[in-house]
């Protein structure tokens, strides 16, 4: 499996309903995306989520077959050419525990972290998989790794806006697409 994602910084006073419209018209074109496991349309907007307006689609491959496909065979065309050239962000999912309401979440809580230097990363692998106590009532955790820059992001979805906590991302989710 590979977790991917892309972030794109929007002006300030962009429109987010540019955004809104442009996954209600075609967010279901990943429904059923070959080698897709899961994909969320995420969105940060000035003054509610964040500092900024932002749009941050996150990714969950089976394999890379599904990934490739989408980033060479034309897919991801539409993204250059509404947003310019984007880095996408590549790693590795540890954990995913989805939750029979998954599909119904509407908020991501994202938590960002380096992985320290240690000599063995089992302890490190063992805390991840025991979620937090006071993130209770999520419909699925998700923990994806990058051991080139050591650094992981947990996910939290959940069908309610969850409370922020210091230095953690609030996404709203538009759409979930399942593939194949």
């Amino acid at each position: 499996m590979v977790g991917m994602q892309y972030r794109i910084n929007l002006p300030s006073d962009y429109d987010m309903q540019i955004i809104r419209k442009r996954v209600a018209e075609n967010g279901n074109k990943t429904d059923g995306f070959q080698g897709l496991f899961f994909k969320c349309y995420l969105i940060q907007e000035r003054s509610t989520d964040s500092f900024e307006n932002v749009y941050s689609p996150l990714y969950i491959w089976n394999d890379t077959k599904g990934m490739n496909k989408f980033l060479f065979e034309g897919y991801y065309d539409n993204i250059i050419k509404s947003f310019g050239w984007q880095d996408v962000n590549i790693g590795i999912p540890l954990l995913i525990d989805l939750k029979d309401n998954f599909m119904d979440s509407k908020y991501v809580l994202e938590e960002k972290n380096d992985i320290t230097p240690q000599l063995s990363l089992s302890a490190f692998q063992e805390s991840i998989s025991k979620p937090n106590e006071s993130d209770n009532g999520y419909a699925g955790r998700v923990c994806i790794y990058n051991p080139d820059k050591w650094k992981y992001s947990q996910f939290y979805f959940y069908e309610d806006r969850p409370e922020r906590k210091c230095k953690n991302n609030i996404y709203q989710i538009l759409h979930i697409s399942k593939g194949v």
